[in-house]
């Protein structure tokens, strides 16, 4: 019998359920999947909470590594014992489990050198990492990023990524301990905004400039900071959203503080064409197999664990990636 984590109705980490179920065999399009290791996301306790509301009872998680078992009818992307990765939305939602069916279309087969633990760690976050480092703006050398959160699973991608695009990183930490290690992955500058005024000392790092670029995955505590900390006709990108969704926002605002730019990128709309998705996964894993980038795992939790896993997220105990190991 498999296992899996499931909900029957929104709301805290105590919600969550870890149950038998029933697999079956795959129908068309299809394939069984055996997890060795599941990612855990911040976006997860979005669908636990409701805010990205989903039909109940529900499955959790939506990125997973694993080997093929068996493939339905007109499965020709996979084969039967593939070494296979995936992330996704609601598509790939029930990830939190030993077992699954799942469309083939958003499997990713694993590259030599890219052990399960690793891919379950980096899917989402190496793909997110790609399309903002080479789809959002055209980076150069001698551009400044302000990157918030950036000794979680995504910061400590896009920090290395950006050094070695010649970029300076300024992050923001909420402590000593993780501006350690936001320093150790790339940041030149680090700001803990539980005692700094972030867009203050943005201002003084640049000369009063301000930055090219903000990733900002915090969103409503942060956006006014993000704007603020912007040189002339600099782009916000709102990558997440841990402490609220943004307030409505008057677009007069961003004319006022240097014609500004702003957007809210979604993973899916950068993977949904194939062609694009493949591109992205093999320039993130070229990195990590060559050792160019390096991933941080740094909780590992059995799968039984997940309403512990999901209160270390929110209170932000968590340090770079994190996983339940199957």
């Amino acid at each position: 019998m498999a296992k899996a984590v499931r909900q029957y109705e929104a709301g805290g980490p105590e919600v969550l359920r870890y149950e038998d179920v029933e697999i079956g065999d795959p129908g068309p399009g299809q394939v069984r999947l055996r997890h060795v290791a599941v990612g855990l996301n911040y976006a997860d306790t979005y669908f636990r909470n409701g805010t990205y509301a989903v039909p109940m009872p529900s499955g959790l998680g939506v990125e997973a590594a694993g080997v093929v078992v068996a493939i339905g009818e007109g499965v020709t992307n996979v084969a039967v014992g593939d070494r296979v990765t995936y992330t996704g939305f609601v598509n790939t939602l029930g990830a939190y489990s030993t077992e699954r069916l799942i469309p083939a279309a958003p499997l990713i087969r694993l590259p030599e050198g890219i052990s399960y633990e690793t891919a379950a760690a980096m899917t989402m976050r190496g793909l997110t990492s790609a399309y903002l480092m080479r789809r959002i703006y055209p980076f150069k050398e001698g551009d400044t990023l302000l990157l918030h959160a950036a000794a979680g699973g995504v910061g400590l991608i896009v920090s290395q990524w950006a050094k070695l695009l010649g970029i300076t990183v300024i992050g923001t930490v909420s402590t000593a301990e993780k501006a350690e290690i936001a320093r150790a992955h790339g940041c030149d500058h680090t700001i803990n905004y539980s005692h700094e005024d972030v867009a203050k000392r943005v201002r003084e790092l640049t000369g009063g400039v301000g930055v090219n670029v903000v990733f900002d995955s915090v969103g409503k505590s942060t956006y006014m900071g993000s704007l603020d900390s912007l040189k002339r006709r600099g782009l916000l990108v709102n990558v997440g959203t841990a402490s609220g969704p943004i307030p409505p926002l008057e677009p007069q605002l961003l004319a006022v503080k240097g014609s500004l730019f702003m957007t809210r990128p979604a993973l899916a709309d950068y993977i949904a064409d194939p062609v694009e998705k493949a591109e992205l996964a093999a320039e993130v894993f070229g990195h990590v197999a060559e050792g160019r980038i390096k991933i941080e795992i740094n909780q590992h939790y059995a799968l039984c664990d997940a309403v512990r896993a999901h209160r270390d997220l929110e209170s932000r105990k968590t340090t770079g990636s994190s996983i339940f190991v199957i």
